[in-house]
């Protein structure tokens, strides 16, 4: 796949990702809604994480001629979905909260934060 299909690929994946992110941080826990947009957010989370994995790091350093320090954020992300389901489904809301709280803060914000930066896309996107 190329890298633009894939860069397009993941801000389809990520924005309302973050939006639905925001939303359930912000709304009553464990009702319908909350568990609805949380499935939701959760899919797009670990897709985007998925995808942002072929997407090749061209900004600071690489290992493998690929990888850069942002995919250590996609990594979180595969691992914190599942472990927040499943934490979720066994009852063990402390976990499924936490790992939310960090997938939301670690692979939104921060990732957003670093995304935005001169000599990334996104950059050239908002601010030229």
């Amino acid at each position: 796949m190329s890298q633009q299909f894939l860069i397009y690929s993941h801000l389809f994946t990520i924005l309302p990702a973050m939006l639905l992110g925001t939303l359930v941080m912000m709304m009553k826990k464990g009702g319908a809604l909350h568990k609805l947009f949380g499935r939701t957010f959760m899919v797009l989370m670990f897709v985007t994480a998925a995808i942002s994995l072929g997407i090749e790091a061209r900004v600071g350093l690489q290992v493998l001629g690929h990888f850069g320090p942002i995919h250590i954020l996609s990594v979180f992300a595969l691992i914190s979905v599942p472990k927040a389901y499943l934490a979720a489904k066994r009852g063990n809301i402390k976990t499924h909260r936490n790992e939310m709280i960090g997938l939301y803060f670690g692979a939104c914000i921060v990732a957003g934060i670093f995304a935005v930066q001169p000599g990334r896309m996104l950059h050239s996107v908002i601010f030229m």
